[in-house]
């Protein structure tokens, strides 16, 4: 594991300094149990989780096409897809070619009509 240099010791120091004390005052509003005396009722805004449910509601408004976006999405969904439809296609033209030759008997088909 590298060593630390002395800035970021200290970075790492008030870091944890500043997510202690957001911790301890959450955790002091969030047992106060005269809380609905203030009018402010049973929950307790929580500025980072209404920062993370905006930033969910609104990606879709900040995404840009790219070239790496195209690629997932296109082995991800479109190529999975083509595949499987390739391969259904030629299969049932497999079994229809048998079939339209004679070389599987009508009792002997899996789907018939009688």
């Amino acid at each position: 594991m590298p060593e630390l240099s002395a800035a970021e010791k200290d970075f790492l120091r008030r870091k944890h300094e500043q997510t202690s004390k957001l911790r301890a005052e959450y955790l002091k509003q969030i047992s106060n149990p005269h809380r609905h005396a203030t009018g402010e009722g049973g929950t307790l805004f929580d500025a980072g989780l209404a920062r993370f449910q905006a930033m969910r509601v609104s990606n879709y408004e900040h995404f840009r096409p790219t070239g790496v976006a195209f690629r997932a999405g296109f082995f991800a969904v479109i190529l999975p897809i083509a595949v499987y439809a390739w391969a259904l296609k030629s299969e049932r033209d497999g079994r229809e070619q048998k079939y339209r030759t004679g070389q599987v008997a009508y009792k002997d088909r899996q789907f018939k009509f009688i």
